[in-house]
């Protein structure tokens, strides 16, 4: 059985995007396309039409797609005219859908021609169920992807969406899962939960009733988990994840596969612990925690997600000292027996960042973790919004987030990580996640045309230079180690050397009982940088250099 979709616009209508998303999603669905274009007669419309219909064999299928976005008046006659002229194939059993502006819809519609119609409100889901033959409202959970890399393929060219959700009671955050899961507004649901959960889950006797929902949904039981994950079970059947806690990692990711099916873990390298004041294990015992947890999600091929680099860059450090990290994430993961690496890359972290220098930043890490890529190790690339850059004016905020979506699609990235416009006031509300989701929904589209904004002179030559900084900072740390060291970049002592040598430092360390916070940085031209005591740029190797002189005079 063959099943072919033609699509044009009609008349005098030149616009395709529509028709184009629609033959986009019909691929994916399994159906042969044809792109007709734009502006196409009636007479040119049936002949296509008529050449296809004449070549079905049994039980073939052929579907003629129609789209109209101009005025409603002058669209009802044209529609009038086409499918009194179509009338004929109609009657052989040739399918007819249209799409157009509301307006227009509406004229097609009273016209009761065409099986279905689509003013654009529609998601891509609901459209992949009318191409799958489900009927509206019929989907179910085997109608979508509920494995992360099937999903991420299945969206293509969209990347996943997630969204962090969780509110103080699990009341609300019940009601709201299930209101974003009807709204089909994320393809992820990422469970906030409160700080107890994510530290004190096991240890009742440390849990706090003052601080029952700070900061979260407040689980405590493994029913907890499971309730939230049965009212998921709606909509578009949203895959769920929560943190991986920072304290019994291992027991926490047992119960996170078997209650809420954990679309991938995420934990990082060097923090959620005495460094951060997140947990109550020290650095060099935590990388080494860490390390396990990746192994066990590596052995049951759960893809991993390093939250790294990003945590140096909300304390202040410089672009260099970010993508170090981001490599050492994942080199870490791969070391570790991960087979799918989820590379989060968040933007504006630092605030004030220009985008140029942003996505320069970001395409320094592409470059140096695409080596480690192989047969049994892949790359997933997450893009996110600054934790800490959205204005507090709301009308602002939402500037900010479709802009910065925008960005982010030069990257290509498979999933986008939605931090909603509403961060910088409140923890976000189910309606909160549906608009920030509706917003991004359309800069994304927008965004599939872009222009490749990576191509920069400017972009191109700060990736360069932060891609020589980061191998030689790694080539530092590395020299850190004894020689009896075998990989010093997965050696959690030389890792924690690494921070309490001052190598990897921040800003916001200082005072820290592990990091140093001796460094000073600077936005200069945009890019976050390292610099001297009279505020000058100054390179790693230049750093070297000075520390060496120094050394010297003691001696």
């Amino acid at each position: 059985m063959t099943k072919t979709i033609i699509a044009g616009a009609l008349g005098e209508c030149v616009h395709v995007a529509g028709v184009s998303n629609f033959l986009r999603l019909a691929e994916t669905a399994g159906w042969k396309t044809r792109f007709l274009g734009p502006a196409i007669p009636i007479e040119e419309f049936l002949k296509e039409a008529d050449k296809e219909a004449a070549a079905l064999k049994k039980d073939d299928d052929l579907l003629i797609g129609i789209s109209y976005r101009l005025t409603p008046e002058t669209g009802e006659r044209l529609l009038g005219e086409f499918a009194e002229e179509a009338s004929a194939l109609h009657e052989k059993g040739v399918r007819f859908v249209f799409g157009g502006t509301p307006p227009v819809v509406e004229k097609a519609r009273n016209l009761q021609f065409f099986e279905q119609v689509f003013d654009g409100s529609e998601s891509a889901e609901q459209v992949l169920a009318y191409l799958k033959g489900l009927p509206a409202g019929e989907q179910s959970e085997t109608d979508f992807p509920q494995q992360t890399i099937e999903r991420i393929l299945w969206r293509k060219p969209f990347p996943l969406l997630r969204h962090h959700f969780g509110l103080p009671t699990m009341e609300e955050t019940l009601e709201g899962i299930k209101k974003i899961a009807e709204a089909q507004a994320l393809d992820l649901i990422s469970l906030g939960t409160d700080q107890d959960a994510q530290e004190n889950l096991f240890h009742p006797e440390r849990q706090d009733p003052r601080r029952r929902g700070a900061g979260g949904v407040p689980i405590r039981t493994a029913e907890d988990l499971e309730m939230l994950y049965e009212v998921s079970r709606t909509g578009n059947y949203p895959l769920l994840r929560a943190y991986s806690g920072t304290d019994d990692f291992i027991q926490y990711a047992e119960l996170l596969t078997r209650t809420i099916h954990n679309a991938w873990c995420a934990i990082p390298l060097f923090w959620f612990n005495k460094m951060d004041g997140r947990g109550p294990w020290d650095l060099k015992g935590s990388i080494h925690e860490h390390q396990k947890v990746m192994a066990w999600y590596g052995e049951r091929d759960i893809p991993v997600e390093l939250n790294e680099p990003h945590h140096w860059g909300m304390r202040d450090a410089s672009d260099v000292v970010f993508t170090t990290a981001a490599y050492l994430a994942a080199y870490n993961a791969k070391r570790f027996g991960v087979k799918d690496y989820i590379a989060q890359m968040m933007f504006n972290s630092p605030p004030g960042l220009s985008d140029a220098m942003d996505l320069a930043k970001m395409l320094a890490v592409l470059e140096l973790i695409h080596p480690l890529e192989d047969g049994n190790f892949h790359i997933w690339r997450q893009t996110r919004i600054g934790l800490l850059s959205h204005p507090l004016d709301p009308d602002a905020a939402r500037g900010h987030l479709a802009a910065a979506t925008y960005l982010q699609m030069s990257l290509k990235p498979d999933i986008y990580h939605i931090v909603g416009h509403t961060e910088a006031h409140h923890a976000a509300t189910a309606d909160d996640v549906i608009e920030a989701s509706k917003i991004v929904k359309r800069a994304i589209t927008n965004a599939l045309g872009a222009p490749d904004m990576s191509s920069s002179p400017a972009v191109q030559a700060r990736k360069g230079y932060l891609v020589k900084e980061t191998r030689y900072l790694l080539k530092k740390i590395q020299a850190l180690a004894p020689d009896d060291v075998i990989d010093p970049l997965i050696d959690p002592s030389t890792l924690t050397k690494a921070v309490t040598s001052g190598l990897l430092d921040a800003p916001q360390l200082k005072n820290n009982p592990y990091g140093l916070g001796r460094v000073r940085t600077r936005i200069i031209n945009g890019a976050c940088v390292e610099v001297d005591e009279s505020g000058e740029p100054i390179s790693q190797y230049e750093k070297a250099n000075l520390q060496l002189l120094e050394s010297m005079k003691g001696k």
